[in-house]
């Protein structure tokens, strides 16, 4: 099946095929026909998989209808969790409709208000926000949504991990009940299906499974610790290997990910850290400094990465596990997009025998064993059972998602890393846990930057 197969505007096929674009990814494959045809969507998917696309390709053939579009009010509207993935998601949809004369905006927070107010002064085709700044727009009466024709809802679950279903709900509300719905998610527990069943008109569901996305692509590697200073060691003999061209490393907190980064600094690499503590421009820059190669070992926290899209990421090394296996995922999805394979590593001591476990039944593939000569672990690590695909549980279904790890609640990391930011790092002792705020980022948001597109939407032609 090629893009062309599909009802879309000659002057997106034009954009797709200068992209090297030709043929849809399964999400892509399964949502377009549903999508073009006017009903509502659920998509179930993981980062890497092209969801972006999926919703983007339909919101532009919407768009090709030629309407006057009138200001303060999109005609599509598409919501994001944070600030990063909404701003490549307008990359994305300007990208793919550079050939189309759409006026197109992002509302996010940290953008001066003045500029805001002369945005939403001109016609508006496709905006892309935020749910907290949104709604601040939308009640002080800035911005009208009396018009609207496609909402996007994309990473719905995190915006409920993140508190956003008030902001969500009033947002539907003021929208017209003849508007399309799409909601995308990764996840897709009782919270989602309250929040479907408020929403969406008798929807469509197309579903990406976890484990074809994690088996297929990504080489999965265990390595056992037998505590802290033998997960820091592990990780040095990493950072020095001509095989980790560059890679995320994912630390429990945020004060894990700053000691880390130091340390790797100090041993002579190039490494920085991506937390929520950090300002907008800080983020971007950083983020920035990976893609452009100018460091090549990124130490984040799981809020903080989410949306990144680095296209030549060779690993993702888990310092600290996730607390669901769902996270894992997340995470991992990082490295392996678009076809491209990838090597996902992760550190356990034997107190996180069941966050592995959790994981190989949630992904229904073992995390093969591995072990540096010389770097070899003393304790042993037994696991319970082999993997079992989603759904085999003992006691019962399992279900497809849940709230998310370190993004509800208390973040909790296996590692007990205790660096000080800033400051010579320390490390408490055998078996201790880090305990930090959870990396919630709330409703602040910062200005849009030029960034490449998000979820690597499309699959390159050969």
């Amino acid at each position: 099946m090629l893009f062309s197969d599909f009802a879309l505007p000659p002057q997106v096929l034009k954009a797709l095929e200068q992209e090297g674009y030709n043929e849809p990814t399964p999400i892509q494959a399964q949502a377009l026909p549903i999508v073009l045809e006017g009903r509502d969507l659920i998509g179930s998917a993981q980062t890497g998989t092209g969801k972006t696309a999926a919703f983007v390709l339909p919101a532009l053939a919407r768009l090709a209808e030629f309407k006057q579009p009138r200001p303060r009010g999109p005609r599509v509207l598409v919501l994001a969790p944070t600030r990063e993935l909404a701003t490549q998601i307008l990359d994305a949809t300007r990208k793919l409709g550079k050939f189309m004369r759409l006026n197109t905006v992002s509302i996010l927070g940290g953008m001066p208000y003045r500029l805001q107010l002369q945005l939403l002064s001109r016609p508006v085709d496709l905006m892309v926000a935020t749910p907290g700044r949104l709604i601040d727009h939308l009640e002080r009466g800035r911005v009208s949504l009396a018009d609207l024709e496609m909402l996007v809802l994309d990473e719905a679950d995190r915006m409920l991990d993140m508190g956003f279903v008030d902001a969500v709900e009033t947002i539907v509300a003021a929208s017209p009940a003849t508007r399309q719905t799409l909601l995308f998610t990764a996840t897709f527990d009782k919270r989602m299906v309250q929040l479907t069943q408020k929403m969406l008109k008798d929807p469509a569901r197309v579903a990406i499974e976890a484990e074809t996305l994690t088996v297929d692509r990504i080489e999965q590697r265990l390595h056992v610790a037998d505590d802290l200073g033998h997960k820091r060691r592990l990780l040095a003999h990493l950072a020095a290997s001509p095989e980790v061209e560059k890679a995320i490393i994912f630390a429990a907190t945020k004060r894990d990910a700053d000691a880390l980064a130091e340390e790797l600094n100090a041993q002579g690499h190039q490494a920085s850290a991506l937390h929520g503590d950090m300002t907008q421009s800080a983020r971007n820059y950083t983020v920035q400094k990976l893609k452009q190669g100018r460091i090549r070992l990124l130490v984040a926290t799981d809020v903080a990465a989410r949306g990144i899209d680095v296209k030549d990421l060779t690993h993702v090394i888990n310092f600290d596990l996730p607390r669901q296996a769902e996270d894992y995922v997340h995470r991992i999805g990082r490295t392996g997009r678009a076809g491209a394979s990838g090597i996902a590593i992760s550190f356990a001591s034997p107190a996180d025998r069941q966050l592995v476990d959790r994981i190989e039944r949630y992904t229904g593939a073992a995390l093969a064993p591995h072990v540096i000569p010389g770097l070899e672990p003393t304790v042993s690590f037994s696991k319970r059972s082999g993997p079992r695909k989603q759904g085999s549980y003992q006691n019962g279904p399992r279900r497809f998602g849940g709230p998310g790890g370190s993004h509800a609640g208390r973040n909790e990391g296996s590692g007990g890393y205790r660096g000080r930011s800033g400051g010579q790092g320390h490390y408490q002792g055998h078996g201790q846990r880090s305990h930090g705020q959870g990396n919630h980022q709330g409703q602040g948001h910062a200005p849009a930057a030029n960034q490449p597109g998000g979820d690597r939407p499309l699959k390159r032609a050969s």
